[in-house]
């Protein structure tokens, strides 16, 4: 097939404000090419052995020049790879993507240029700021305020500029702030135009600052308002006060780190961005069938003989798949529990169930294992016969219980938790820069494992970094495995649900902000 690069728009920053198709090139991608504009989250959407090139700043050396990327593009393409270059923003504008295209189109290489969502509208958007309006801006115009002085005063007219259009939109201007406004004010516009200025513009660390003309260069300096940020020009600012609402999402401002096997996880980082947060999906366990021949050889026992038990408990999600799984695969019929009282511990472990079309008995007042006995326990009988569909980490807490009573208990391990091996050198530098906000546990086994993890790639003493981040924990045992760790435990979810984790979130957030107000 010969090489391609797709020479992507990767969006204002929000990972999920990426366009259909840039996505589609990222995971068809052999490679991505990338700089710190490029939600670090999109990267995870790539295809299993695909490589990452990152063309941005590091601490060893400057940022790769511009020469050096398009050659790199070249020189991929030329070893036969799909290559995506993933550029913040819009490539086509201010992204360089001209200087791309030509060397490519020198060298025989196909590419195509994959839109994106400018943060010339979109980041001004997320601060409740339309870059037009009918009363106030009916054009706009986007520069560049990266450059010098003295090249900005050689490619920009001032004098045509400044009363051009109703809105202004600098990019990449915050260093130049004081020269910008002071060009706009000598030429015609007044000392009090409201001017904006949105850094990081719809990811957790957007903050905007308010000002005129006239005195904006001293706010930014005293708030020390760095870079990288959107200038806005003009009265459309004024209309901030009325639209804002990012602000005003229950999780904004946090960015959440997500433990979760991936397979499981969509549902919470979907949750988290409905509410304003950003999740970061790190999953450090993956679940799997069993893959011993002695393990699956005493589970197809277990489950070839449905008919005869009088009860089944399904303690989670992942048992109810993994048992319906194995029944696939043995060729077994459910209907031979007919007879049997099927319990699910935790009401997403029953709607599971009602997805297979078995409703489950009625829900224990505690989504935990404690829960079945205090329901159930004048219920079962001694010499009764009960399948417990598992995982391989499961607590022994219930089976022995149960065999204690006289019950005759059958444990068929349906599917396994095992460590995943994924590198992130991005979430290593959010921890240590502080980015991230807060974690979410769903199990004893994501605490053990992310601790592990962050060993394992390189971190001395995740201990020490992660002891001063809130965590929130589904369940008492996943909150005694994260103390025991040394985590410092925001929040224990009132029930065992994804939804209560996300109240817990919510109502942390709510008190961190009500506290920074005082």
């Amino acid at each position: 097939m010969g090489g391609k690069v797709y020479l992507v728009g990767a969006g204002p920053g929000a990972a999920n404000l990426i366009t259909v198709k840039g996505l589609t090139c990222i995971q068809r991608a052999d490679v991505v090419v990338y700089d710190r504009l490029a939600n670090p989250r999109l990267l995870k959407k790539m295809k299993p052995g695909a490589q990452k090139v990152y063309v941005g700043k590091l601490p060893d050396r400057h940022t790769m020049k511009q020469e050096e990327i398009n050659q790199l593009l070249v020189d991929l393409a030329l070893e036969d790879k799909v290559v995506t270059r993933l550029k913040g923003g819009d490539p086509t504008i201010f992204g360089r993507v001209g200087e791309e295209a030509e060397l490519l189109r020198e060298h025989g290489i196909p590419y195509e240029i994959v839109p994106g969502i400018t943060s010339a509208i979109s980041v001004p958007a997320y601060a409740g700021i339309p870059v037009t309006h009918r009363d106030y801006a009916s054009s706009l115009s986007i520069i560049t305020g990266h450059e010098s002085p003295d090249k900005l005063d050689y490619s920009i007219q001032w004098d045509k500029l400044t009363e051009a259009t109703g809105t202004l939109i600098f990019m990449m201007g915050v260093a130049k702030i004081g020269y910008i406004s002071r060009q706009l004010m000598k030429h015609g516009r007044s000392a009090q135009t409201p001017v904006a200025l949105v850094r990081w513009g719809t990811r957790a660390e957007q903050g905007t600052l308010i000002g005129t003309l006239e005195n904006i260069e001293d706010k930014v300096l005293q708030a020390d308002f760095k870079p990288p940020a959107v200038i806005v020009v003009g009265d459309v600012v004024l209309q901030r006060d009325k639209l804002k609402w990012a602000e005003d999402m229950p999780l904004f401002g946090k960015r959440i780190l997500v433990t979760r096997a991936r397979a499981q996880a969509s549902e919470l980082v979907d949750a988290i961005e409905d509410m304003g947060g950003e999740p970061y999906e790190f999953p450090v366990i993956e679940t799997r069938l069993p893959q011993e021949e002695a393990t699956l050889a005493s589970t197809a026992l277990a489950l070839k003989q449905l008919k005869e038990y009088d009860w089944v408990f399904f303690t989670s999600v992942n048992g109810v798949r993994y048992f319906f799984e194995h029944l696939t695969l043995l060729g077994l019929d459910v209907r031979e529990l007919f007879t049997a009282r099927i319990v699910a511990v935790g009401p997403a472990t029953q709607e599971e169930l009602r997805r297979y079309g078995i409703v489950a008995e009625p829900l224990p007042e505690k989504f935990q294992a404690e829960g079945l006995m205090e329901a159930y326990g004048e219920e079962l009988l001694t010499g009764q016969k009960i399948l417990l569909a598992k995982g391989n980490l499961a607590r022994t807490w219930l089976p022995t219980c149960l065999r204690e009573r006289g019950l005759e208990v059958t444990e068929a391990i349906v599917y396994e938790t095992v460590p995943t091996c994924e590198e992130d050198l991005e979430l290593l530098k959010l921890l240590d820069e502080d980015g991230i906000h807060g974690i979410t546990f769903t199990s004893s086994s994501t605490v053990t494992n992310l601790m592990n993890r962050l060993t394992q790639m390189g971190m001395e003493d995740p201990k020490a970094i992660l002891k001063s981040i809130d965590s929130f924990c589904i369940g008492p045992v996943t909150a005694a495995t994260a103390r025991e760790a040394g985590l410092k435990v925001t929040s224990v979810a009132e029930q065992a649900t994804l939804e209560s984790l996300l109240t817990a979130l919510c109502t942390w957030n709510a008190a961190e902000v009500l506290s920074a107000q005082r």
